[in-house]
């Protein structure tokens, strides 16, 4: 008998098992008591457990979840944003694995999409343009040598660059209809629109006379002699007696200058040096200037280094380009020109898009802390195998890295100011903007370098696809390979260097030192060299060196090399073909997808359920739905009472347990409504990919993994007649039932008949020791009499036996007349007693006696 059910107004609140419409029109059942559905009902052993063994479970869950506490919620909560597949036993655990994987992917390309968007904020094309209108300015502008600063070789041209087209390029006082600018806030900035700030400056490094040793011979001749650069040999004298006003002759240490040292096109040139600004801001006194210098013999043998400094700023496009020209004349004689342009944005937050760009800066810092976390906590873990992954070392790499960007970020912005504070106060003196764009651009470098290895980091996330580990599998697996390789390659390649330096380095810039012999070599291998340059220095050993190395290198070396990746990548590839999957990422979604369509064919069924109840329930057709035809009907369904009860009870506002027309017309519109929107839902799935059969059907979801069955969710089975669940119908479930039901009873059987064998051979083991009993009392009794005759003894021997016989027949005659039971045991029927034997009604006796008889 069911439990009497509740008033209606307590039941709509009370009962556990309570089906509602929410405001949406959404039916849905608590999940907590899902009591519907079979596997909510079914315990371990098929049995379905009360309600108050249910009730304790839930209290014991209810006192588990409050022992825990909020505390212990927040800090599951806070430790699971860290969860990683290294922190995690994801190995056994597929579902949580791809769950894990697509956490982790998800997250770090929100962290990557961040890095791209602070990197590319920092960086446009107007830079190139910026220092392209620059460069082209003062390298390709020709004075009245007819040459520019590029080709540039002596003294000479260093000065008629220096007195005509750098001032010509830094002053601009005539308008470009030839008119004088009057007004002072238009002067001062080069084509009209870059700022040049403070004065420029002039800085050359000397070395002192009899800084090397003339040879013997010609000590009479040659007097004075200039080593090449070293600053061990730097000329620190000064003259400013004979140059009153001028710091050109005045010798500045590096600190004095705070200055930096600067790697030239032949050797490495300190921050010190004779030092003399362009005074005056404007072209005359400029010039004046650059005159007495050039009167005065400021370059001299000694020099060996002179650069030129300023720096300007373009406030249309917030961008500082920090120049430098230096001109190195070496030992030899004659000038070597080079030149450094530096673009760079060390004002960062103008416009609203840089204060975007900094938003965007200080997420990408809670990202680094987010990793330091990780990371932290991986190292903890997995102690020093953590560092045997290469993927961790990447991670490792990318953080550093960024932490020291952040750092030189708040560095630079704290340095810009104070630098352009002191400028605005003093705008007669040098802005020394070179340290800062010097580090500006490893900034920059440091940052390309981290995008890079950001991007690279993302195979570390995508490696479950083997087609994506084909390239780390190949690399790995030839590794021994390549680097035995390796060697036999760079001894072969570093001999033709030596060759080529020694043979060609006096003739060739290409093979002037080692380091350009290294590289040229490498230009060669892949197409680019100038054969007529090694012919012209060398008729014989030009060709001869240019075959070798082609046929050695290019043609067995190179070949070797992509035999060996070749050979490697179709092992892998064979290998790979026949292995599976980590998990495949599409089936992971078409499960969920299916998952999705089956809860919503699920809630369908229920609403056509309760429908078609509505219209067959009223059996007497009186329009008055009573609740024992309510529960009558939908009992048939498969309906649990509890969920009979609560739905009953939400539309039975008045509690008089009978759905009148207004109620179930009530029902009827929230059914209606419900259908609406579970289509709509049903429609906006459908525009995703093809829409399976609902789930009457019956297995319309065979088509997922069979192999992934086990990680899916049991709690959406139905115990209704046709309603499908999981792949597996109703019907299919009763069947097996039923097969397992005759399966535990053929097998009951079948362990009746092993105990009855058992008992017989346990019989006949009684039947032997009885024998042996019976002949030696037989044996006994004829020793007793000795002093009887022979026939005496035969006889009482014979009179025994014949008892003894006499007794076996009576005793066999007995259990086979008093045997009810047939040889076979009933299958599964008999009753067994505390040593596991059957009782009287097995054939125990029957046993027996055969035992007896066959052993007499």
């Amino acid at each position: 008998m069911p439990k009497e059910r509740p008033v209606s107004a307590q039941s709509r609140t009370a009962w556990p098992g309570e089906m509602d419409f929410g405001s949406e029109g959404q039916f849905r059942a608590r999940e907590d008591a899902d009591i519907g559905s079979p596997v909510a009902m079914d315990n371990d052993y098929g049995q379905t457990p009360s309600r108050s063994d249910r009730g304790k479970e839930q209290n014991q869950v209810a006192k588990s979840k409050q022992n825990t506490g909020f505390c212990g919620k927040i800090g599951r909560g806070i430790r699971s944003l860290w969860a990683t597949r290294q922190t995690e036993e994801t190995k056994g655990n597929r579902e949580l694995h791809v769950k894990t994987t697509l956490r982790e992917l998800i997250i770090y390309i929100v962290f990557l999409v961040i890095l791209c968007v602070v990197t590319f904020g920092m960086t446009s094309t107007k830079m190139y343009y910026y220092t392209k209108v620059m460069s082209d300015l003062f390298l390709s502008t020709t004075h009245s040598g007819g040459g520019t600063f590029q080709t540039l070789t002596n003294v000479d041209d260093f000065w008629k660059f220096s007195r005509e087209t750098l001032l010509k390029g830094l002053y601009w006082e005539k308008w470009y209809n030839g008119e004088d600018i009057t007004n002072p806030d238009d002067l001062g900035y080069i084509y009209y629109e870059n700022k040049l700030l403070g004065i420029p400056r002039l800085r050359q490094l000397k070395v002192s006379s009899n800084s090397c040793i003339v040879h013997e011979d010609f000590r009479n001749t040659i007097r004075n002699c200039f080593d090449s650069y070293s600053e061990n040999l730097e000329d620190k004298t000064s003259n400013t007696a004979n140059h009153p006003g001028y710091t050109a002759w005045t010798y500045m240490t590096e600190d004095q200058l705070d200055g930096s040292g600067h790697w030239g096109q032949l050797t490495t040139y300190s921050g010190a040096g004779y030092v003399q600004e362009l005074t005056g801001n404007n072209y005359t006194s400029a010039k004046a200037l650059m005159d007495y210098l050039f009167n005065e013999r400021w370059i001299d043998r000694g020099t060996r280094a002179v650069f030129i400094d300023f720096t300007v700023y373009n406030a249309n496009i917030n961008l500082f380009c920090v120049i430098r020209f230096l001109v190195e004349f070496p030992a030899t004689g004659g000038a070597i020109p080079s030149w450094t342009f530096r673009t760079v944005k060390l004002i960062r937050y103008v416009t609203v898009q840089d204060y975007f760009i900094m938003a965007c800066e200080c997420i990408f810092v809670l990202f680094i802390v987010y990793y330091i976390v990780e990371e932290s906590l991986e190292i903890k873990k997995h102690k020093l195998s953590y560092f045997k992954n290469v993927w961790n070392i990447l991670d490792i790499l990318v953080i550093l890295i960024a932490i020291l960007c952040v750092a030189f970020d708040v560095y630079r912005t704290v340095e810009v100011d104070n630098k352009l504070s002191v400028l605005l106060e003093n705008p007669d003196k040098y802005a020394d903007f070179e340290f800062l764009s010097y580090w500006q651009t490893r900034f920059d470098n440091a940052i390309a370098i981290a995008v890079f290895l950001a991007w690279i980091k993302i195979f570390k996330y995508i490696s479950f696809n083997k087609t994506m580990t084909q390239l780390s599998s190949t690399l790995g697996r030839c590794a021994k390979d390549l680097a035995g390789f390796a060697v036999m390659f760079f001894i072969i390649f570093l001999a033709f260097t030596q060759l080529g330096y020694l043979l060609f380095g006096t003739q060739v810039k290409d093979f002037s030192n080692f380091q350009n012999s290294f590289f040229t070599l490498f230009r060669i291998i892949l197409g680019d060299f100038d054969f007529h340059q090694l012919e012209a220095a060398n008729r014989i050993l030009g060709p001869i060196f240019f075959m070798l190395f082609v046929f050695f290198v290019f043609f067995v070396l190179i070949n070797m090399f992509l035999a060996i990746i070749n050979d490697t990548y179709s092992e892998v590839k064979g290998d790979m073909a026949n292995q599976k999957n980590e998990f495949e990422m599409g089936d992971y979604f078409k499960r969920g997808y299916m998952k999705m369509v089956e809860k919503i064919n699920f809630k369908r069924d229920k609403i056509v359920d309760i429908q078609e109840a509505l219209k067959s329930a009223d059996i007497n057709q009186d329009h008055r739905l009573e609740f024992d035809e309510w529960r009558t009907d939908l009992k048939t369904r498969g309906y649990a009472d509890s969920e009979i009860e609560a739905l009953f009870a939400k539309y039975d506002v008045d509690g008089d347990r009978i759905l009148d027309s207004e109620e179930q017309k009530r029902l009827a519109n929230d059914l209606q409504e419900q259908t609406t929107a579970i289509n709509k839902e049903y429609d906006d799935l459908e525009k995703s990919g093809n829409r399976p059969s609902t789930a009457r059907s019956g297995g319309s979801f065979n088509d997922v993994s069979l192999e992934d069955s086990d990680d899916d969710e049991s709690g959406t089975k139905s115990s209704r007649s046709g309603r499908a669940s999981s792949g597996v119908s109703y019907e299919e479930f009763t069947v097996l039932s039923r097969r397992v039901d005759r399966m535990e009873h053929s097998i009951g059987s079948i362990v009746s008949k092993i105990d009855a064998v058992l008992v017989k051979l346990e019989a006949m083991e009684k039947a032997k020791l009885k024998r042996r009993e019976t002949m030696g009392k037989i044996l006994d009794s004829i020793t007793e009499t000795d002093g009887n005759t022979d026939e005496m003894k035969r006889e009482q021997m014979e009179k025994l036996v014949r008892e003894e016989l006499e007794r076996w027949d009576s005793d066999a005659s007995f259990s086979q007349s008093g045997r009810g039971a047939s040889p076979t045991v009933s299958s599964g029927n008999s009753s067994r007693g505390a040593k596991g034997r059957p009782s009287s009604g097995t054939n125990v006796d029957f046993i027996y006696d055969r035992g007896y008889q066959s052993n007499v």
